[in-house]
């Protein structure tokens, strides 16, 4: 008989690729996906029912609600990644998990995205808080329904959530502001720059900028703490004469601090003697940001490590869900501070499956 262990070395793609095909769960190139289902057609392949009928069984129904990615803002790609790691590994036990994404900017795509996900009918649904009067009633849609629910990187208190899993967004602000000073100790002032994502809202972004300006204060450090708020970052030129006047008008700034994942966008909006004079901090392992970090441009980046995020979210709500094992309210993942010299190591576990996921 043949096995999916077969079909998988045939094609030299995981076993885990072959499943995705076989189950239409997406992931996969479409020059890998016409490989596999011709190797699955030539060799009368077929889904052993008998194993389906276990798997469905105790089967539950996992949504999950998190902004879509792009190549220019690819921060979400990484727990979206994770998520489905976990998923692979958990499809034997009658776990079924969905990706349900939205636009970030649009409440809009936010509420619908979410009543999607709710005809689904999920035993359980883990999501980025975004909008919080939105995220409001959908709880409140959730515990009408008695659907348990989990917040993913954004930390929202007031919510009878089963927990948070992500960053602890003051903290890491903190280690920012700690790092920006042991750069540039001689600086007059510090500015933050704050994108679309924290003029918004976003509560890990504010929680880092209150961390960051926080540093200064209780270590009585007397360094002026400045912010910019900057609508559009698609407006490049824009975006580089409104900085850099800024940065003419406070001719002491010794530092940058951009509490999202965007500050590759903003560092290379600007010319190379702007970027130089000045010391950046900012957030996330994106791939641009890394290209930053590697090049100089960045002196540190702190990963939240949004991989992780994703893959243990799932763990966890099926821990309770099949074992009624009651987590932590609060799961925050180690704050990782990435170098020019080992960015190269981080996060190897999401390298090695996304060079899988997208063979």
């Amino acid at each position: 008989m043949v096995r999916i262990k077969d079909i998988a070395k045939e094609a030299n793609v995981s076993e885990g690729t072959v499943d995705r095909v076989l189950h239409n769960r997406g992931g996969v190139s479409k020059k890998t996906e016409a490989k596999v289902k011709k190797i699955l057609e030539s060799t009368n392949f077929s889904i052993n029912p008998i194993a389906s009928a276990l798997a469905m069984k105790n089967k539950h129904h996992i949504a999950v609600l998190m902004p879509e990615y792009a190549d220019a803002d690819a921060f979400w790609k990484a727990p979206h990644l994770g998520v489905l790691k976990a998923s692979e590994e958990l499809k034997n036990i009658g776990i079924n998990i969905v990706n349900f994404k939205f636009d970030q900017y649009d409440k809009q795509s936010y509420i619908e995205s979410f009543q999607r996900s709710l005809k689904s009918k999920p035993s359980a649904v883990i999501f980025v808080p975004m909008f919080i009067e939105e995220t409001k009633q959908m709880v409140e849609q959730m515990e009408n329904e008695t659907i348990d629910y989990l917040f993913l990187n954004v930390d929202v208190d007031g919510f009878r959530n089963k927990a948070f899993v992500g960053q602890n967004s003051y903290t890491a602000g903190y280690i920012a502001g700690k790092l920006m000073y042991l750069c540039a100790p001689k600086s007059l002032a510090f500015l933050t720059i704050q994108s679309r994502d924290s003029v918004r809202g976003n509560n890990a972004i504010s929680n880092r900028i209150t961390g960051f300006c926080n540093y200064f204060n209780s270590n009585n450090i007397k360094v002026e703490l400045l912010n910019l708020k900057i609508e559009d970052l698609v407006a490049t030129t824009k975006m580089q004469q409104t900085i850099q006047s800024f940065l003419t008008e406070h001719a002491g700034v010794g530092g940058v601090f951009v509490p999202s994942s965007r500050i590759s966008t903003i560092v290379n909006s600007l010319n190379e003697q702007v970027v130089s004079s000045l010391q950046w901090v900012g957030f996330d392992n994106t791939p641009q940001n890394m290209e930053c970090l590697k090049n100089g441009s960045v002196s540190f980046l702190i990963s939240q490590k949004p991989f992780d995020q994703g893959y243990e979210s799932v763990r966890i709500m099926v821990d309770f869900l099949l074992k009624n094992k009651m987590p932590e309210s609060k799961i925050y993942l180690p704050i990782d501070i990435l170098t020019k010299e080992n960015v190269m190591y981080n996060d190897i576990n999401q390298k090695l499956f996304e060079k899988e996921f997208e063979k």
